[in-house]
This record gives C-alpha cells, structure tokens and sequence, in this order.
C-alpha cells in the first residue's frame, strides 16, 4: 500500500505501493494463501471498495485493478482450517483456472525447459541450443515436485556449471538422474581394468589408485553443485558458501 513521508523511522520519502502503481492494469498476488491474517482483511477492503491509504496517509487513493492470484495450495482447505478468510476467497474466486502440475504435463515440460535454457544461456553469454536424446527423455521422465520453479533453478544450474552446446545426461543434477541408466554405470564400472603394478604397502595397484583421484575441474565442479543443491538453486547462497562470493 506504500507509505508518506515520516509514517515510521527510516520514511525519508513518500512511496507508492503496488496497487496505486498497478492502477489501470493488472497486479499479480503470488502466493497469495501465505498472506497473514491482518493484510488479509486489508486486502479485502481494496478488493471492495478500489480504494485504500497508504501507511501513515489519511486520504483515500482510488484504484482500478486487475487482480491475479496464485495458490500451490487448497485455498478452499486453507479457508476450512480457518487459515484464510472465506470472504476473500469468494471476492477472489471470480473465474478460478485450475494449472496441471508438469507431472501431469509430460508434453509442456521440455518446452518449458528449453525457454529457461534460452533465457539462462543469454544472460550467463552461454551457447546452450538443446538437450541430448538422453537428457530430454530425464527432463520428461522427472516428475518435478517443485513444479515450474524448479525446473527454472534446474536450467540455472546447468547453464552456470557447465559451457557448450547440447544438454548431456551427466549435465543434469540429482535428484533428476537418481536411478536413471544405473545398470549402464554399473556395467562401465564392471570393465574397468584391474591392470598394474601393485604398492605393497596399501595393496592397491597404481592404476587404482590413480583412478581415486579425480581431476581438479571434476572436483571444483562436484563442490560447486552440491553447494547448489544445498542452497535449494540460489546461485548467490551457493557462492557464499564455497566463499566465492
């Protein structure tokens, strides 16, 4: 709703809110189930009335605003569980659209993938056109839980730690691989030479030894990703903690 001049410590200028900068257009409500108790009463007299005071302000600013408003929940739960006002509910639920998980929209999810390919590759100055046979069938396969958001932060992490041309398979991260072409791995693994000369000391042959050791590209790179993981796909926590930043 936006403040005056003075409304609270820290107010040195005035501010318009979101809908006084939405007026004669349209304003989207993220989320809009995690809205406390309080903001939702307040939301509600806007709704009804197209008008409201910014904080500290006493004049009443009309607006005309198109509202949108997103759920990943049940709004009608929420309101069964005395989460969430019924008669915003109804004031919100003019022309409710109902949007499939990617789970159950196999045929959008590589063309939602290669949109934030695109755009990620643009903005980090990658040449990322496509996805290999293997990777595009993961991408389909994965039932992405976290829906669009992370499928984004998936596409984010594969354009900043890797640079070239085509999506491989090993690109992707888990959990999207989990389980995938295992018997291949295994099978690679199983004809591996045991080949070498033998350190008596450890009873190791040289060449196993030397194939314990990972190159320092292939170690900074499974640092950087796991980091990624951990910080849920923010790259900038991720920097932070591998102190890059």
């Amino acid at each position: 709703f936006g403040h005056e001049r003075g409304a609270f410590t820290g107010a040195t200028e005035k501010r318009e809110g979101r809908f006084e900068l939405a007026n004669r257009g349209t304003l989207l409500l993220d989320e809009v189930s995690e809205i406390p108790p309080n903001l939702q009463a307040k939301l509600l007299r806007v709704l009804q009335e197209r008008e409201f005071e910014r904080v500290g302000g006493s004049k009443p600013i009309k607006v005309n605003v198109r509202i949108l408003a997103t759920s990943n929940r049940d709004l009608l739960h929420c309101v069964e569980q005395g989460s969430f006002r019924a008669d915003l509910y109804y004031r919100l639920n003019v022309f409710p659209i109902h949007v499939p998980p990617l789970r159950e929209r196999e045929a959008d999810v590589l063309m939602i993938a290669h949109h934030f390919l695109h755009q990620f590759s643009e903005r980090e100055g990658r040449q990322f056109n496509g996805f290999s046979p293997d990777a595009a069938a993961a991408i389909r396969r994965y039932p992405w839980p976290g829906n669009v958001r992370q499928l984004q932060n998936t596409m984010h992490q594969v354009v900043v730690l890797n640079d070239a041309e085509t999506v491989e398979y090993d690109m992707l991260p888990d959990p999207v691989t989990s389980g995938a072409l295992e018997s291949g791995g295994q099978a690679s693994a199983s004809r591996a030479p045991a080949l070498g000369l033998v350190d008596k000391a450890s009873g190791q042959s040289h060449l196993e030894r030397r194939q314990q050791i990972e190159p320092l590209w292939l170690t900074e790179k499974n640092a950087i990703e796991a980091a990624v993981a951990t910080c849920d796909g923010n790259i900038n926590q991720a920097a932070g903690l591998l102190e890059v930043a």
